[in-house]
């Protein structure tokens, strides 16, 4: 008795790809099955695993596929790809980079689900998602009594929540003590600036400009003490802190010298300094600038240690 031939379909006969693939995504690395990588036609990912030769793609040190993409948010894309589900953290704040990345893998029906793209940066999309806040004379009034802090809020207490919160900053730097007739004196010196906080809140605050890959796929809603940024200049931190309605609270820094049988006045000092920001999220009345309040009590902890305390909450 003849048995029936079974006709595979062209992209099933021999593939060069092996089953299960490791993929490096932005530096993510990734294991997932072809099938699941390949299994919307018609899209980015489909013509990568199908169209193309294996020696055609780029790959890393290792061997594994390279995509130059966002490698954080490539979980919510496989994700999708598993199950055509889209779930989200509560107030996730990275909604319009995951559209763009829904559009470079050509994913309409993930598009579809994160809602329309939104317009310019600021504005809310149907969610409200954390990065894309907008004030609205509407919703939100702001009255100030002279004299005092007092403040009036018509927000609701969800778009509050949403940018509260506390945020550290820390750096070690170093310093050259040299007398007053040398001329190649060397300036405060800093070698990284260190970010702890929730992450949807730090990433909120700098964006781009942070570097998470001490402590990569942790999802927003946690925190972390691993993150730094990818500049140096600590004001330019305090700057995006302060634009972003944040308040400094208390800081505390320790020093260190060299042996005091070696103790020469070129020898290089070294520190390291903390600053906590504080802020009581979208709206809140900064009563003050970065610079300790008027009231703070000035405690000493240690030799080289100053910590601000504040004392009240009134200005």
């Amino acid at each position: 008795m003849a048995m029936k031939e079974t006709i595979l379909p062209i992209s099933e006969v021999s593939s060069p790809y092996p089953e299960v693939m490791e993929l490096n995504v932005g530096g993510q690395v990734y294991v997932t099955k072809r099938s699941t990588l390949v299994s919307i036609p018609d899209t980015t990912l489909h013509t990568m695993f199908t169209r193309c030769s294996p020696h055609e793609l780029p790959r890393d040190s290792r061997g594994r596929f390279f995509i130059d993409r966002d490698g954080f948010l490539f979980r919510y894309v496989l994700d999708f790809l598993r199950d055509r589900q889209l779930v989200l953290p509560e107030h996730f704040p990275e909604r319009e980079r995951l559209q763009r990345e829904a559009e470079h893998f050509q994913l309409g029906e993930l598009l579809r689900l994160l809602g329309p793209r939104v317009a310019k940066q600021g504005s809310l999309n149907d969610e409200g998602c954390q990065s894309d806040i907008e004030e609205s004379s509407q919703s939100s009034e702001l009255v100030t009594r002279t004299g005092n802090c007092a403040t009036n809020y018509a927000t609701s207490s969800s778009t509050l929540d949403r940018r509260s919160g506390f945020i550290t900053i820390g750096y070690r730097g170093s310093y050259t003590m040299v007398r007053d007739n040398q001329a190649d004196a060397k300036f405060r010196r800093v070698a990284r600036i260190m970010v702890c906080g929730r992450i949807a809140l730090a990433k909120e605050v700098f964006g781009d400009t942070l570097n998470e890959s001490r402590d990569p796929d942790r999802p927003p809603e946690k925190y972390t003490s691993r993150f730094y940024l990818k500049f140096t200049y600590l004001e330019q931190a305090f700057d995006r802190l302060s634009e972003a309605g944040f308040q400094m609270v208390a800081c505390n820094s320790t020093g260190m010298a060299a042996f005091v049988n070696q103790y020469r006045d070129d020898k290089i000092w070294s520190s390291y300094t903390e600053y906590i920001f504080f802020s009581k999220g979208q709206g809140a009345f900064s009563c003050g600038s970065l610079a300790p309040p008027r009231n703070a009590k000035q405690m000493s902890t240690g030799r080289g240690r100053v910590s601000f305390l504040e004392s009240s909450s009134n200005c």
